[in-house]
C-alpha cells in the first residue's frame, strides 16, 4: 500500500462479533436482553445505577475472555506500514484492536475497560472491577458516582472533531462489518461520496457480511468474513 496515502477506517460490531463478542442489539431493541433504555442512557442510569453497572461488568466478563480476530491483526499490522497516516475509529468498546496491536484507536462510543465520575471532568482511568451491587459503585474524589465510560444514547461520542477532519482528508475510507445504522458513523461515507463527486481522487470499501444499510454511498462492497476478507484486500490495495 501506497504509505504517502492517508487511510480512514472505521469498525462496528461485525468484527467484534467475529472474536465472540455478542453484537450491541437484536431485531427487538433488546441488549443482551435488556430494554436500551434501561441499561444505555443517562434516564437509565439515574433510575437504576446498579442494574447498569450490573449489566457492563457482565458484559466486562465477556470480553476478557475474548482475543482478536485476524482482521484486527491485519489493521495492526497496517498501522504498523502507514503510523499516523492511518486513522482507526471504532464504534466498539472492546479492546480487541489494542490486543491486537493497534496503538492509535479512536473509541468514538467510550472503552468498556475504562470508567468515569458522573459528575467532574477527572479523566477516565482503565477498569476492569465488577460491581455488582449500589454499594459496590465507588465515589469519585470529588463525591460522585463512578460510571462506565460508554456513549449512551443521547450524548455525544466522543472526538467527532477530529474524526470529521480524518475523513474529509484521507485518500481510502474502510468500513468493517458496521450495520451502517448508527449515526453519526454511518454518515462518515457520505464525505467520501461529496468528496468524489467533486472530482477528488477518494475511494470507499465496505467489508462485511451483510450489506449495510448506506451501501449505495461506497464505491466497493466486498461481502465475507472480515478476519477472512480483510488481510486480503489490505494485501492488495496498492
Amino acid at each position: 500500500m501506497d504509505t504517502t496515502k492517508k487511510v480512514f477506517v472505521l469498525t462496528g460490531a461485525g468484527i467484534s462479533a467475529e472474536s465472540g463478542i455478542r453484537t450491541f442489539r437484536d431485531s427487538n431493541g433488546l441488549w443482551e436482553e435488556h430494554h436500551v433504555e434501561d441499561v444505555a442512557s443517562p434516564e437509565g442510569w439515574q433510575r437504576d445505577r446498579e442494574l447498569v453497572w450490573r449489566f457492563y461488568s457482565e458484559r466486562r466478563k465477556q470480553v476478557l475472555q475474548c482475543q482478536p480476530n485476524p482482521a484486527h491483526t491485519a489493521l495492526a499490522v497496517l498501522e504498523e506500514a502507514l503510523g499516523d497516516k492511518l486513522f482507526l475509529c471504532t464504534q466498539n468498546i472492546d479492546p480487541m484492536h489494542e490486543s491486537a496491536g493497534s496503538k492509535r484507536v479512536v473509541h468514538m462510543h467510550g472503552e468498556l475497560l475504562k470508567s468515569r465520575c458522573e459528575g467532574c471532568d477527572r479523566p477516565p482511568f482503565y477498569d476492569e472491577a465488577l460491581y455488582y451491587s449500589e454499594k459496590e459503585i465507588p465515589q469519585c474524589e470529588c463525591g460522585n458516582l463512578i460510571r462506565p465510560h460508554i456513549v449512551w444514547f443521547g450524548e455525544m461520542p466522543f472526538a467527532m472533531r477530529a474524526i470529521k477532519e480524518a475523513v474529509r482528508s484521507c485518500h481510502l475510507f474502510i468500513t468493517v462489518g458496521s450495520s451502517g445504522a448508527v449515526y453519526p458513523a454511518a454518515g462518515l461515507v457520505r464525505e467520501i461520496s461529496y468528496r468524489k463527486d467533486m472530482g477528488e481522487d477518494t475511494r470507499s470499501i465496505y467489508v462485511g457480511l451483510e450489506r449495510p444499510d448506506n451501501a449505495d454511498l461506497f464505491d466497493e462492497v466486498v461481502l465475507g468474513k472480515a478476519g477472512e476478507v480483510l488481510p486480503e484486500l489490505l494485501a492488495k490495495i496498492p
